[in-house]
């Protein structure tokens, strides 16, 4: 049916493909590309003899807009997929448009010397996709991702006008360390050191870093402390939902977590600036990456399970209405099927179903798109199919 490029090896990557391979009808064939082709080999001789996808191996720098252009040349995709850092995503977009291929990743675009995340740089260039008649698909991962996808299916189900909506992200697993992230460090780090904000009454509400804090009591998991962050899909929902007023974000953290990074920022490990050190240029964040476990290597250790969700307020034929929806994924499950901790399979499995819809041209039309623009219900379907449940209620503990 359909062949994906997929550049990035990473731990949202190996779950995406493994997602590929047991779902050959869609994905016959599939190329991986990344920085370290070793890395694609061994997870190619992994799962050979266990698909019927054909699996291909490429080097590639994904900042490199002629050498992608030269593989997606080579290896005629239908779409790529785009799991690699937030920072190439503009490179990979341009080689999508040189070469008129469907795009698709999981996180929006932020330039490495400012931890700004914003969509902007993306829909800029929803013209020149229509006039190539190909289509990107942005934030096709859990957050961003399936929580755009439950508001777009509450709001086509449930609501005449959806009001409010929390996104609530719990991770409730434990993996050993006294200090790891769950993805990229890097990443992690800049987003959760970043100011937050909120979308209410037509804008942005910004605070100060972990300054608003919840206790909220997650189904299958109880109890967590959660803060108030920024988030990327905040800024698409709050153009793409009818009559919203306020959107928030919350994300849990362990006291142990917050203790470590705020020393670490202290000190100034977080930094994103670069200094001198013995006659080289190095970027303290960066340094602290290299020394930190790597996420894919926590799958083993993790116990636990994720909850992450969203509960909407708002009016269904002129009554008042709450609605929360939400999966909850258990880290040594995923482990088990597809050798990785759940925040790595939350990801990569709706990268996969966002390429599944537009290989099989269920969801089509040229431009940039984020994912809660098209048809919720068949995505729906496909999560509880592919490994994400979800549970739904009507009467939902709410966040004040």
């Amino acid at each position: 049916m359909g062949k994906a490029l997929i550049i990035g090896c990473g731990g949202v990557a190996q779950v995406a493909i493994h997602k590929c391979c047991q779902n050959s009808e869609v994905f016959d064939e599939i190329c991986i590309a990344s920085r370290t082709k070793s890395k694609c080999d061994a997870l190619k001789k992994e799962l050979e003899g266990k698909t019927k996808t054909k699996i291909t191996t490429a080097q590639v720098d994904a900042n490199n807009v002629p050498e992608l252009v030269a593989l997606i040349r080579e290896v005629k995709p239908d779409i790529v997929m785009n799991l690699a850092l937030p920072y190439q995503d503009l490179t990979i977009m341009d080689a999508c448009l040189e070469t008129k291929v469907n795009y698709l990743d999981t996180a929006n675009y932020e330039p490495e010397d400012t931890a700004k995340f914003e969509y902007k740089w993306q829909w800029a260039y929803r013209d020149r996709f229509k006039e190539a008649g190909i289509t990107a698909l942005l934030g096709s991962g859990f957050d961003p991702g399936v929580t755009s996808v439950f508001a777009a299916y509450a709001q086509k189900h449930y609501f005449d006008e959806i009001h409010t909506i929390d996104i609530l992200d719990c991770n409730a697993g434990d993996h050993g360390y006294p200090f790891a992230t769950n993805f990229n460090p890097e990443i992690n780090i800049r987003e959760v050191s970043a100011k937050g904000s909120y979308w209410e009454d037509g804008h942005w509400v910004e605070t100060e870093p972990m300054e608003i804090k919840r206790v909220y009591n997650f189904p299958e998991i109880g109890e967590k402390d959660m803060y108030l962050l920024h988030h990327e899909e905040i800024e698409s929902l709050a153009l793409n939902i009818k009559g919203i007023k306020r959107i928030r974000f919350f994300m849990t953290f362990g006291q142990s977590y917050l203790t470590h990074l705020k020393c670490l920022e202290n000190v100034g490990m977080t930094s994103i600036e670069p200094i001198d050190y013995e006659g080289h240029q190095i970027v303290p964040l960066q340094f602290l990456k290299a020394v930190l476990p790597d996420p894919a290597s926590l799958g083993p250790r993790t116990k636990g399970k994720t909850n992450i969700g969203c509960i909407f307020t708002g009016i269904k034929d002129g009554k008042e209405r709450k609605y929360y929806v939400y999966n909850v994924c258990d880290h040594e499950a995923c482990y088990k099927e597809v050798g990785s901790q759940a925040v790595s399979y939350t990801t990569g499995v709706p990268a996969m179903i966002g390429a599944m819809m537009l290989v099989k041209g269920i969801w089509k039309g040229p431009g940039v798109f984020n994912i809660e623009e098209f048809d919720p219900d068949p995505f729906m379907d496909a999560l509880n199919k592919w490994g994400l449940p979800w549970k739904e209620s009507f009467d939902p503990e709410m966040v004040d």
